[in-house]
């Protein structure tokens, strides 16, 4: 009976070709629209660890003094190197990282390459296996190299090609600003979106080709990047490790919400340890939010995408307004031919079915043209200035979603002019003939 049914809908959907036309185009621009909204949204608000967000959390502690005091207000968002490193080796989470970003000035050995400047992440050893971070060749550091500032690094598979033919070139000796660093690990490709680690050097921004333990860059004093914060005397870069200042990130992840509870608690005891010593002068005030939730207090997804999806699906919204008006015109001139089918035996419900089918197909049409619409517009917003732009591409689960919105939507819109439909009376319609 479907194949029957869809044989008819296709006859008829020929017979009218200008009605069928304006509908199937109506149809296609509402979800090309938001089709390619949707998509930029879904790229922009997903999980940039699926599996592992769970556990990961990002603590806050206040250790500003009184100036622009405000009861409730929240703690900063980076840590001092003191606390940082505090934190670090008190090891009370299952595993601890704490980082800042930074640029480092690479000498190749080649003579054909020039020196450059790489984007760079100074971190601790837990870095890798607390963000499930893919090696392609040999392995991360140690603790014990970090603790000893070992001249080591781990390069990205990107850098690894550049300057390595994309061979295994753990053991080589990179150097960068006139110091010799040997390469313990490169990279697989690696790019968490969003920059969830550190969103202050780049909500959006490519992950790092240099990765150096935190001790050692700061034992050769090798350049931060990002924003520092300071109070009081701070703002001496020379001394940061004793400075006033936050300017460092802090991840720990906690493998069950027992061990979140008591961490919680350790940044509350630790903070009145550090008032007690006289560093801290402000009341406790601590957070421990979550991996997605510290993306929301950083609003990572800017407010004008969600606008314009909003924007979008009201376009969708009257396309398919439009697209009910043109099958109520199509369907109601076609009531000679529905009384017929009436009076030959057809219920009203088997009527019902066929119409729907043929809304389906129309659907289906459309979902096809407003794929091709999507295509272009995210290959247009890959063309903008904008930090995400080149993530805007359409993945497997955005493209079953087109054709399920666009089926969907039209069967919506379909409802009531195959209600209408048939409501004819044949007795009417045949005497009318």
């Amino acid at each position: 009976m479907f194949t029957y049914y869809l044989d008819l809908a296709l006859r008829s959907l020929g017979r009218n070709k200008i009605l069928t036309t304006l509908m199937v185009l109506a149809i296609a621009l509402g979800i090309g629209a938001s089709m390619t909204t949707l998509t930029v949204l879904h790229v922009l608000s997903g999980d940039p660890l699926p599996g592992a967000s769970g556990t990961l959390f990002y603590p806050r502690i206040d250790p500003r003094d009184q100036d622009s005091y405000e009861e409730g207000k929240d703690p900063p968002y980076q840590v001092t190197w003191i606390d940082g490193m505090n934190m670090l080796h008190a090891k009370r989470a299952d595993r601890q990282a704490l980082m800042t970003g930074g640029s480092v000035p690479v000498q190749p050995a080649q003579a054909n390459l020039d020196p450059f400047y790489s984007d760079a992440r100074y971190t601790s050893s837990d870095f890798f296996p607390m963000f499930r971070v893919p090696f392609l060749y040999g392995r991360p550091w140690s603790a014990e190299e970090d603790d000893g500032k070992a001249r080591v690094v781990v390069i990205s598979r990107k850098l690894n090609e550049k300057l390595f033919g994309g061979k295994d070139s753990t053991g080589q000796i990179l150097r960068m600003k006139d110091t010799a660093f040997r390469v313990v690990g490169v990279l697989d490709e690696w790019r968490p979106n969003p920059h969830f680690y550190d969103v202050d050097t780049g909500k959006y921004a490519a992950s790092e080709d240099v990765f150096v333990p935190l001790t050692t860059s700061h034992d050769i004093r090798l350049e931060h990047d990002g924003s520092t914060d300071c109070w009081g005397t701070g703002g001496d870069e020379e001394h940061a490790e004793t400075q006033p200042c936050v300017w460092l990130q802090f991840w720990v992840q906690l493998d069950s919400a027992a061990k979140v509870a008591a961490y919680k608690e350790y940044l509350v005891h630790y903070s009145e340890e550090q008032r007690a010593l006289g560093r801290f002068v402000r009341p406790v005030n601590v957070r421990l939010p979550g991996l997605m939730e510290w993306l929301d207090i950083n609003k990572v997804v800017p407010g004008d995408v969600r606008l314009q999806t909003w924007l979008a699906f009201g376009f969708l919204l009257v396309c398919l307004v439009n697209t009910v008006g043109l099958m109520l015109a199509k369907f109601l001139r076609r009531a000679g031919e529905l009384g017929v089918r009436r009076a030959l035996g057809a219920s009203k419900r088997e009527v019902f079915m066929q119409l729907l089918i043929e809304s389906g197909v129309i659907g289906l049409a459309g979902g096809l043209c407003g794929l091709l619409l999507a295509f272009i517009g995210l290959w247009l917003v890959r063309r903008q200035p904008s930090d995400y732009a080149s993530l805007a591409h359409l993945d497997m689960a955005m493209l079953l979603t087109t054709f399920v919105l666009a089926i969907g939507s039209t069967l919506l819109a379909g409802l009531l002019p195959a209600w209408r439909a048939c409501q004819i009376t044949p007795a009417l319609q045949l005497k009318s003939q």
